[in-house]
């Protein structure tokens, strides 16, 4: 072992932005549900058993066929992606409604790159960034990273509320609005299409960008598609809309996507440069081959079927599950429903009595900016069959009943 230098100096402290900004406290509790027998409403995990496994086996298989197509797949590729995907991306948006070409994509390592290259190109320290209350936790910790500052607009049971978003825009000048409008993160609800329009307005009308975060658009289990944001007038020139393959192909690929106007486009595309030169191109390729080789509205068709189910089992079994004068929606997609328990309730100290039987959650608390509601939380349906959610949510019945709300 190596002998210290009695005069060595101390080393420079890590950066700011390094020491305030904090860990996940999802990740952190996904870490402590893995243990066997857990059954975890924590993530927002896909089902495995869904994965089309067969499917993406010959997917890869495809991109190394031959010698010329693996030396393709295993080589260095260009920043903006494999022009077969980006043209894949930009067939799927046209078919929702948003006319695009390749040239509009930058395929990204996970739709998270994507925010965070979007931020690095918009946002400098003391930038003001405006985000729903609650929001995608992630996101939160990408914009301290960058040194904004955050401020919530006020939602209701639909999402934001457009007159609130213009007030605080006129006010404090912000640089971008966050917003996941489709089956939010945590709270899993859509924002409706007037209030779209609305917000695309105040956007053009105050001057300032609209970065539209789109997970979950393909998860609908009832009712239409609302168009996205970048759709509306108004929003054409100012929109970055996020999307991602994780929740309909497998989160273990990796890719995402960025459709927005061609300067920030540019700018996103040197940011990446700097971050990892470009995505994997094995994995950009397989998934083009994929894409080209089966029908995946019809693999997701399969997957909503599945989803809708554990939805509609997890909402049938809250009543007996939560303690009485608690609220719960009823998300049209997505893979959340949010939950607020009864006055005098803390739902992170509920989680340990939760844990201690078996079953999890993640309290609401840390999606929020500002002061938070403590008696909130997000549960996930996606990751277990109706069986075993019936049982999850047997054992998180016990943990409430063993739960003493003065001790919180």
């Amino acid at each position: 072992m190596p002998l210290e230098s009695p005069d060595s100096a101390p080393l420079p402290a890590f950066a700011a932005r390094a020491r305030s900004v904090g860990g996940s406290p999802v990740r952190e509790i996904l870490a402590l549900t893995e243990r066997p027998g857990v059954i975890s409403f924590a993530g927002g995990l896909p089902a495995p058993e869904l994965f089309d496994t067969a499917g993406l086996r010959a997917a890869y298989d495809s991109a190394l066929a031959g010698a010329s197509s693996a030396a393709r797949a295993l080589q260095y590729s260009t920043t903006e992606g494999a022009p077969e995907l980006r043209e894949a991306v930009a067939a799927r948006a046209g078919r929702r409604g948003l006319p695009t070409t390749a040239d509009d994509v930058l395929v990204t390592t996970g739709s998270q790159q994507a925010l965070t290259l979007v931020t690095a190109t918009l946002v400098e320290p003391g930038d003001t960034v405006l985000v729903e209350n609650p929001t995608y936790l992630a996101a939160l910790q990408c914009f301290g990273m960058a040194g904004a500052r955050v401020i919530p607009v006020p939602c209701d049971e639909q999402g934001l509320l457009p007159d609130a978003l213009a007030e605080i825009a006129a006010r404090e000048r912000p640089k971008l609005l966050y917003t996941v409008p489709t089956f939010q993160n945590p709270t899993g609800r859509t924002l409706p299409g007037a209030r779209r329009a609305e917000v695309a307005r105040v956007a053009a009308r105050l001057g300032l960008w609209l970065v539209e975060d789109d997970p979950y658009g393909d998860l609908r289990y009832e009712g239409a598609h609302e168009p996205w944001l970048a759709a509306h007038p108004g929003a054409e020139d100012r929109t970055a809309l996020i999307g991602s393959f994780s929740k309909v192909m497998a989160p273990g690929l990796r890719l995402g996507w960025l459709r927005a106007p061609a300067a920030l486009r540019r700018a996103a595309v040197v940011a990446k440069q700097a971050a990892d030169l470009h995505t994997s191109t094995v994995d950009q390729l397989a998934a083009a081959h994929y894409l080209r080789a089966h029908d995946l509205d019809a693999h997701v068709t399969r997957v909503r079927e599945a989803y809708r189910s554990r939805r509609d089992a997890l909402l049938a079994g809250l009543g007996g599950a939560l303690p009485a004068g608690s609220e719960w929606n009823r998300p049209q997609g997505g893979m959340f429903v949010w939950a607020r328990l009864p006055e005098g309730y803390d739902a992170t100290a509920l989680l340990k009595s939760a844990v201690a039987h078996d079953v999890a959650y993640v309290p609401g608390a840390p999606f929020f900016t500002g002061t938070p509601d403590p008696r909130t939380l997000r549960l996930s349906f996606t990751t277990h069959t109706p069986e075993e959610i019936a049982v999850g949510l047997d054992r998180l019945g016990s943990a409430v009943e063993s739960y003493s709300p003065a001790s919180s």
